[in-house]
């Protein structure tokens, strides 16, 4: 199976099952599935992407490896759609290390109303997960998090007032913990 030439086109859920399933158990083929994420094309680049968003929770721990890669990647990419699923790969993993640059990111991106809703609020999450194992940063965050008020959308109203329970509980928010 090509699996470049397979992007190339428009693919539905069942093809993306399908290409799964194809990679399930060879590493090569995750690695090229991975690599295409970085293609110039765009639409194959984010293909790749929406492809592996669909990961069980077992492939995805393919993926903790490659962090680094994904953060780089996120931190330069110019593609809404793309970013999202970059974001939403990275929340699906725990944050090996603290990248100061990726908090940055967070924390601009989170108070961004330039943003789509799902990005400013994927990294309301990210910079809250990143910020719990130091309480400096938890004081920063909160203090971020009061300073946005007004008009926030239900999304991030809902996205803020849960990160600010789960500051309380000490707990994590993200999916596998």
């Amino acid at each position: 199976m090509n699996i470049k030439e397979r992007l190339s086109v428009r693919i539905s859920l069942n093809e993306i099952q399908e290409i799964i399933s194809l990679i399930n158990y060879n590493d090569l083929k995750k690695r090229e599935l991975f690599n295409l994420l970085f293609d110039s094309n765009d639409k194959i680049a984010f293909q790749a992407a929406w492809v592996m968003s669909h990961f069980s929770s077992k492939d995805n721990e393919w993926l903790y490896s490659k962090q680094d890669e994904l953060i780089n990647e996120v931190l330069i990419c110019k593609d809404i759609g793309k970013r999202r699923l970059i974001l939403t790969l990275l929340y699906q993993q725990p944050l090996v290390n603290l990248r100061v640059d990726f908090l940055d990111f967070c924390f601009e991106r989170m108070i961004t109303e330039r943003e789509p809703l799902a990005i400013q609020s994927l990294c309301m999450k990210m910079a809250y997960e990143l910020c719990r194992p130091t309480l400096e940063l938890m004081q920063e965050l909160r203090t971020a998090l009061e300073m946005m008020e007004g008009e926030l959308s239900p999304a991030i109203y809902a996205a803020k007032r849960n990160i600010l329970k789960a500051m309380q509980k000490g707990k994590s928010l993200q999916p596998f913990k």
